[in-house]
Parts: C-alpha cells; structure tokens; sequence
C-alpha cells in the first residue's frame, strides 16, 4: 500500500493525472507507484522500493533503464542536431541512415520507411496509405481492413478501429470497415474434438468466406501480429500464416505485420514473421526499435507496397500526410544505436540463451490447478487463470483475478500485466538467469496468495 496523505507524491498523481488503461478501483485502494529512476532491469519509487520489471516498461525497455550507450546515442545527438521533421525533401543524415538499416534488416529485397511517433501513428498512416493506393489505382471502393478478434493495434480512431477488442465499443469504434475475423488462439478457441490442425484450416476457410461474403475487390488489407501481444500473448495455431497468406495474394490483398511487439527479438528472431516463416507485404514497427528510449514508429514498405505508393504519389505530386516529429534526428540516432545494441552486443543471442529457462519456469508456473494454459514464443509468454482446469472455466470477471496477482506480484517487489484473465511476461533483453529466476519466484508468491484467497 502506497502512502495516500493529501501531499505525497500518490495523492499528487492523482489528483493531476488523468489515467488511461489502468484499473481506477486499482489506484482508488492502493494509490498509483510514482518511479523515480531506474538500473538495469529495476526500477525505483518515490519511496526507494525496487521492482524487478517484468513486462520490460511497455514490452519495450528491453535494454534495461539506464544503458550507457542508448544515453550517450541521445546527449550526442541532441548537441549536434537536436530536432527537425522529414518534410519538403528536408530530413537528417540520422534518418537517412536508419530508413538504409530497416531496409536492411528487413526480410525484403529492397523498400522504403515512413516514420511516425507512435505504433499507433503507423498502424493508422499504413490504413491510409492503402487507401490511396487503392483510390490511385482506381479501386477507390477497396476500403476494408481485415483484422482479428482480441488483436491490438492502437488507440487513434482508426488503428482503434483495428483493434479485436469489446472495450472500443465505448467510443463507438470500430468504424464501418473495420472486420475482426477469429481470434487464432486455439487452446480457447478450438472445437470439442478439433485438432490444431483442424483448427487453422478453419480459420482458413473462415477467411475465403469473408473474402467472398465482403467481396474481394472491397477489401484493402489484412494486417495481424505475428503473435498477439496485448492480447494475452496469443501465438497463432500451427500453420496459420501459412493458410490464409495464400489466400490473401489470391484475392491481391496485401499482408501487413504488425511487429509493434514482436519486432527486434522479442519472439527470438529480428522479426516475429520470421519466427512464423513468412513474409508480408510490410511491416509496422515500434516499441523496441528505439529500446524505449524514444517515442517513434515506422512503416517499412515490401518493393511492391513501395513501388506503388510511389507512383500514386508522384501523380499528384505528394503523399499528404505526415508528423512534425516523423524522422526526428533524435529518435533515429537512438534506433540506430538500439537495433546495433540488440543484433550485436549480445541481446538477440542472450534472448536465445535464455528462451529455455524462461519457458521451463512458465510451465512451472503452469502446474498451479488455476493456471489453465502457459503459452508464448521466445521472451513473451501469458499464463491464463481458470477457475476449473479441466473445463477451461474463467474465474468470475468480478474478482479480478488477473489485476490482484498484479498486485501481490507489485507487494513481492515484481512488476508483471494483467491483460483479461492472463498475466504477461515479457522481460527485458538483459536479465540474467539469477533474475528470471527471482521473476518466476516472486510470481509463484503471488499466485498461491491469490488462489488462495478466491479458489
């Protein structure tokens, strides 16, 4: 429990700070965890308390909060050139050299990088850009997203409109177009006696029949994460990717991965399609491209995506839409620096080193009664709570099940997400074996509390 007199730093929080995501009965009883700093893995409140963070801040610390290179990338950059935007032809040698290295590092051939803020700001501008293509190439009618059901893409209007999930329905979202298919997840959502098998050929024929039911030539893209993050971790049944991609470049409809999460080793590989053994149309990222250390987002464009953009674009003589941060000389210098931290300072392969113990304590963690399913790829996992093993049952929604292990997790000195009736883990790059352990053993804590208290 965190101090709540009307002058320290929670009531303070409270009383200025409007909350979004975030359990208001919550921070109501225990009052909001004000951070001071951060080393490695950890970080520190106002009262000197350290939390090992097991959700890597947003997914996206994954180089620690305090890494000597990431600053120094950041204080150098901002001496030399500390802001500008990427209009009128006009952008840093930073950009330049950042949209040559997510070319590179991409699984296409050849493209071209537009930068936005945010993952969000991509998911929206990739809308858009399909949009134009379509409108270029005179299909103005191709104005459908097809996205799936628990998915997240963002909180603008549109990139809201793609996310899969009920509580949208609050700001009247999703808009007209916006179609969530099944959600993939077939440890929830597979039949009485269906194989996994079985199952993706179904989300496949799903698929051909909201192609022929919308029709093809209504349809702009399909854009999905190779795993769904905030979702709960959701990994695609097996062979799903490679179901409905066929599908899809039948009817012409480009395939966008959302690599938000999954991009720059978060699933083990440099991206999360490359984990599923697959490559789409384009590729949306953010989150660990900067390591956290700067807001920005990017739509990397496949050759086909580029080449047509570019000709729509040169018939009107623009593309019309941009951020006045988009490419900051900041940001780009902080990416570079990131994407050199991740693929060759030892964080890619010690995600490899560490995938095996980090799944060996998950299933642990999974023998609990109440703990129905472990599931994840590389460093991302979710443990689902159930009131009955057996049968799948969820614990009643009211108890909150999920944000009180949260909780005692916080009380145990652990910060972990609570996301429906899951708890997610997504550690930073850095950790140790000595501290996944310390994770799985302050978890464990928590979870006997818990279940304990309402099993």
């Amino acid at each position: 429990m965190n101090d709540q007199s009307p002058n320290s730093w929670e009531s303070r929080a409270d009383a200025a700070t409007f909350y979004g995501f975030t359990d208001l009965p919550s921070v109501k009883q225990r009052g909001a965890v004000v951070l001071t700093h951060g080393k490695g893995p950890y970080i520190y409140d106002v009262h000197g308390r350290e939390y090992l963070d097991a959700n890597s801040g947003l997914w996206n610390m994954v180089a620690g909060f305090d890494h000597p290179g990431l600053i120094a990338a950041a204080q150098e950059q901002y001496a030399r050139f500390p802001g500008y935007h990427a209009f009128f032809g006009r952008l840093s040698d930073q950009t330049v050299m950042l949209s040559e290295k997510l070319v590179e590092v991409s699984p296409f051939e050849s493209g071209k990088v537009f930068y936005t803020n945010s993952g969000s700001e991509a998911n929206d501008t990739l809308v858009k850009m399909l949009w134009f293509l379509w409108a270029a190439e005179g299909q103005p009618q191709r104005r459908k997203i097809l996205t799936r059901i628990n998915a997240y893409h963002g909180v603008t209007a549109v990139s809201a409109s793609m996310t899969g999930k009920p509580y949208n329905s609050v700001f009247g979202l999703p808009l007209p177009g916006f179609i969530h298919l099944t959600c993939p997840h077939y440890w929830r959502n597979g039949a009485e006696g269906e194989t996994e098998e079985q199952f993706t050929h179904r989300m496949a024929d799903e698929l051909e029949e909201v192609i022929a039911r919308e029709g093809a030539d209504t349809i702009a893209g399909f854009v999905a994460e190779p795993v769904m993050g905030a979702g709960g971790v959701i990994v695609p049944s097996k062979g799903y990717f490679q179901a409905i991609q066929p599908i899809l470049k039948k009817h012409g409809i480009p395939l966008i991965s959302d690599e938000v999460i999954c991009g720059f080793g978060r699933t083990g590989n440099t991206w999360g399609c490359e984990t599923f053994g697959f490559v789409p149309d384009a590729i949306i990222s953010s989150k660990n491209l900067t390591a956290g250390f700067f807001p920005m987002g990017a739509v990397i464009l496949g050759p086909e995506l580029t080449d047509r953009l570019q000709r729509a674009s040169e018939a009107i003589e623009e593309f019309p839409h941009g951020f006045t941060a988009s490419g900051h000389p900041v940001g780009c210098a902080i990416a570079l620096k990131a994407i050199d931290v991740v693929m060759n300072e030892g964080l890619s392969d010690n995600v490899k080193r560490l995938t095996p113990r980090f799944q060996a304590g998950m299933a642990k963690l999974a023998e609990n009664p109440n703990i129905g399913e472990w599931r994840g790829v590389g460093l991302m996992g979710a443990l689902e709570a159930v009131a009955d093993k057996a049968t799948k049952r969820p614990f009643d929604s009211k108890l909150s099940v999920s944000e009180r292990i949260a909780n005692a997790s916080t009380d145990q000195g652990l910060i972990c997400r609570p996301l429906g009736q899951s708890i997610v883990l997504a550690p930073p790059f850095i950790m140790t074996e000595e501290q996944m352990d310390e994770m799985f053993t302050k978890l464990g804590r928590a979870l006997d509390k818990v279940f304990a208290e309402v099993a």
